[in-house]
């Protein structure tokens, strides 16, 4: 009986490394093939505050940190991120950052991920 106890209680640490390892605790991405060890991984990589994590054909979705102290910290690494490409930002409402360029608008759309993390989808026609 001890033996089944310590086989159990084995079994169930291994998972959990598993599971801490792998960052199966986080909630899954809106993105296919891209977990999440692997988006903050990219981030934690960078070698800026905001890192690109997958292309789609109309947009490109980043990752960005929000440092525990809110979501402003995340806007202000997307506002820098646009403006640095000649974007200069108008305002925000709700999840959406707003840019003029010549003209044209752009729309940046921002997800809280985890409460340490902020997905961020931009058309790509902003670069």
């Amino acid at each position: 009986m001890v033996k089944i106890g310590i086989i159990l209680g084995l079994f169930i640490a291994v998972i959990a490394v598993f599971v801490f390892i792998n960052k199966l605790y986080y909630p899954s991405l809106p993105i296919d093939d891209l977990s999440a060890k692997q988006a903050i991984e990219l981030l934690k990589e960078s070698d800026s505050k905001i890192a690109e994590i997958a292309v789609e054909a109309n947009s490109i979705w980043y990752i960005t940190s929000s440092e525990n102290q809110g979501i402003s910290i995340a806007d202000e690494n997307i506002i820098q991120m646009i403006g640095s490409t000649g974007w200069e930002f108008k305002g925000k409402d709700g999840a959406g950052l707003f840019f003029e360029k010549d003209e044209k608008r752009l729309i940046a759309t921002t997800q809280m991920w985890t409460k340490n993390y902020v997905l961020v989808k931009i058309p790509s026609n902003f670069k």
